[in-house]
């Protein structure tokens, strides 16, 4: 057990027992922030700071990186094994230092480590990745599952992107579909654009173990959850995959803002996400689903709403004032949108957005995605 209270640390280096399974759950208060959270069970700190929405630093989440390393100004911590991991010295010990993916409180805790609020707050880095998984969700849409090195974990903000990064060192942007917590391997929704290097190697040549260089996060799309503002969100296309990082992390953490998604796309077809979507909403009683599509066909039997997916949302919210307003699609869509929003009272400082770019050199009739932008072929 390694206790600190006022500089009085006390370090028992001959226990080897790991700590005991308990329903009892301890009070962790964040210095300087003074966010507080509960961790429960043989929770590690780390893991319960993500369960509340709290991003604390990190890499491995397996005690190696030093990546989450803080400080405990109050109360008792344990390790699984009994000791603190090999890369923290006695010194670090002695003034306090843990590695909060690893500790365990049994007590209550006052800590002092550096939070993510936002995107300034985590450095890119580039890593190998291996192919984890593939699923086709429709005619053009590939969920690729990638899975980093064993001693390695992707810190990152719901609603940010990484870089594929080709051999020749061109890149590919994909917004992360998956919400942070749920780290074990990241998710990319791949549109095919015929002609589109990296898309047309996903659809016709990739295969599952296939190896991949990555970097990131990067971008300035992501969730503010210091704004209580009821949210909007629209999406086109593959515009949705941010967006479920965002509704999935939400669910994470509880949330009680009323939300409502409109997704738009062109055939019934292209709605890939429908079913998982509308099954999210029947389960949370904050979250509403609008699904609309601009050109359905007659086979497609639609009785939902069609048109223009920002002109629906204007229609059931024409003061947006009052809002917090998330976006992210196709460029057209985004510039339609953001014309016709400032015209119904959007604050600009609560609206974020995310255009889906067609890369320079893939598509040279389209222009190279603006700095946040994600660009894809």
């Amino acid at each position: 057990m390694f206790r600190h209270n006022g500089g009085n640390f006390l370090l028992r280096r001959k226990q080897t027992s790991a700590p005991r399974v308990t329903d009892m759950s301890y009070q962790v208060t964040i210095e300087p922030s003074g966010h507080r959270f509960t961790v429960g069970g043989d929770e590690s700190v780390l893991d319960a700071a993500l369960r509340h929405g709290l991003v604390i630093p990190y890499s491995c989440r397996n005690g190696t990186c030093l990546t989450c390393m803080g400080k405990v100004v109050e109360g008792e911590i344990g390790y699984p094994g009994g000791e603190p991991p090999d890369c923290l010295d006695e010194t670090a010990v002695a003034v306090g230092q843990a590695l909060f993916c690893q500790a365990r409180p049994t007590s209550d805790l006052v800590i002092e480590v550096r939070e993510v609020r936002d995107a300034g707050d985590l450095a890119p880095r580039r890593t190998r990745c291996r192919v984890a998984g593939m699923e086709r969700l429709s005619r053009d849409v590939m969920r690729l599952y990638l899975k980093l090195p064993d001693a390695e974990r992707l810190a990152f903000l719901p609603g940010q992107y990484i870089d594929i990064l080709l051999r020749d060192g061109r890149r590919r942007s994909f917004s992360l579909a998956n919400a942070p917590h749920d780290d074990e391997l990241l998710e990319l929704h791949v549109r095919h654009i015929e002609g589109g290097e990296f898309s047309e190697q996903v659809f016709f040549n990739m295969e599952e173990k296939a190896l991949l260089r990555m970097e990131g996060p990067y971008g300035q799309f992501y969730l503010r959850e210091d704004d209580d503002r009821p949210i909007l969100m629209m999406a086109g296309s593959t515009g949705i995959a941010p967006l479920k990082s965002i509704l999935d992390h939400l669910v994470h953490i509880g949330n009680r803002r009323a939300v409502h998604l409109y997704w738009g796309v062109r055939e019934r077809q292209d709605l890939y996400l429908d079913g998982e979507l509308r099954a999210l909403a029947e389960g949370c009683s904050w979250l509403t689903y609008t699904p609309c599509l601009s050109e359905p066909r007659a086979e497609d039997a639609w009785e939902g709403r069609i048109g223009l997916v920002h002109n629906m949302l204007l229609h059931d919210h024409p003061e947006l004032g009052s809002h917090a307003v998330y976006m992210s699609g196709p460029p057209a869509m985004i510039a339609a949108a953001q014309r016709d929003f400032h015209r119904h009272g959007v604050d600009p400082d609560h609206l974020h957005q995310d255009a889906f770019e067609f890369a320079a050199d893939s598509r040279p009739d389209l222009t190279a995605g603006t700095q946040g932008s994600t660009t894809t072929d």
